[in-house]
This record gives C-alpha cells, sequence and structure tokens, in this order.
C-alpha cells in the first residue's frame, strides 16, 4: 500500500513514518509542506494519505479538498494535535475518511488507516460530536487571504501569491473580519485558528 505522509515537523513525520515501516505493508513517501505533497500526488498515484492539517504551503485539509476535486481514488486520513470543531467538520466535508489525534496510541493510527482503505469512516465519536456546533462562516477565498495575513504576509504579497488584486485581498480580508466580529486581521485570524476555520 503506497502512503504518501504529509508533515512538516521533521520529527513527528520521522516518527510516523518508521512506525508505519515496522507495523509493514506500507511502502512511505514523506513531504515536508502541503506544496511538496500536492506536487507529488500530481506526479503519481497513492493509496492514502496521511497528513497534518498545519503546515506551510497547502494545509492537510485543502489538500483533502484538492483529491475530492479531481475524484481520486486516494484515501485521506488527518493526524492533528487539535481537535478543533470547524478543523472536524471542514474535513467531513473534504470527504477525509480518517481524522485522529496526534496522541492516539500508535495501533489505533495503524487500525484506522487499514480501515479507512476498507472504506470505512475513522473519526472519534467526542470529535464528530464536536463537529456539529459551530458554523464556519468564512468562505474559501477569504480563509486563505486570512491564512496569509496571520503568517504575516503584506496585501500585495497576499495578493501575488493568491493570483488576485490587492483590492481584492482587502475586499476578503474585510469580508473576514467583519463576519468574524474580529477588530482587525490579526483578530480575525486569532478568533478563526481557535475555532478550526483557518
Amino acid at each position: 500500500m503506497k502512503i504518501l505522509l504529509a508533515e512538516d515537523q521533521a520529527m513527528v513525520r520521522g516518527a510516523l513514518a518508521a512506525l508505519l515501516t515496522l507495523a509493514g505493508g506500507f511502502t512511505i513517501t514523506q513531504a515536508s509542506n502541503g506544496d511538496e505533497a500536492l506536487s507529488l500526488l500530481k506526479q503519481q498515484h497513492f493509496d492514502l494519505l496521511l497528513t497534518d492539517i498545519e503546515m506551510p504551503g497547502r494545509t492537510g485539509l485543502e489538500l483533502a479538498a484538492w483529491l475530492k476535486e479531481q475524484h481520486s481514488q486516494t484515501k485521506v486520513v488527518v493526524i492533528t494535535t487539535f481537535g478543533r470543531a470547524g478543523y472536524i467538520k471542514r474535513a467531513i466535508e473534504a470527504g477525509v475518511g480518517g481524522f485522529l489525534l496526534k496522541d492516539a496510541p500508535s495501533e489505533t493510527l495503524v487500525n484506522a488507516i487499514q480501515q479507512v482503505i476498507a472504506g470505512k469512516r475513522v473519526i472519534d465519536p467526542e470529535l464528530a460530536i464536536m463537529a456539529i456546533g459551530d458554523v464556519d462562516p468564512l468562505n474559501d477565498k477569504e480563509r486563505r487571504a486570512l491564512r496569509f495575513a496571520s503568517e504575516g504576509k503584506s496585501t500585495a504579497e497576499i495578493a501575488e501569491m493568491l493570483f488576485i488584486a490587492e483590492g481584492t485581498v482587502r475586499n476578503y480580508l474585510s469580508e473576514a473580519i467583519a463576519k468574524l466580529n474580529a477588530s482587525n486581521r490579526i483578530d480575525a485570524a486569532r478568533i478563526a485558528k481557535q475555532k478550526g476555520w483557518l
């Protein structure tokens, strides 16, 4: 079974790769960020994408959404430190087959991968209940602009990265600020991150 492991923290990525290699039956390819993972997904077929959510470049949820748009047969398991309701809800909407916290036992991860490959969905029941709560008011364009702003990017840099005009970036950020009842872009990013919407 070919697995693409996307995780930006080298130590965590190495430990996960070693764990899966020891479990046997898995061929592991590693990516250190979301953009590298997307490039690999475009170049070759993987049975499963095992991804973190928060990474430089594209997030794990953006990778899952891209796979869904491509009608890919690649299954997705998300591993994260944060069990935020917004993350879980977005993961489910993106067709993610598994959603696990990084502090879960190693046997749980191997079992979840096997179940997801078999076509089942593996999401911790408590996390699933959390996902029913908050509604994410941001659209994808506002979310991406806000995420880049939270990384300290200027309006001009965001415009260049998203291939849009600076005025459009300002509009997206203004909309996000208004929707989140925030005082500025930093406050909006903080609120969105806490809710798992970013």
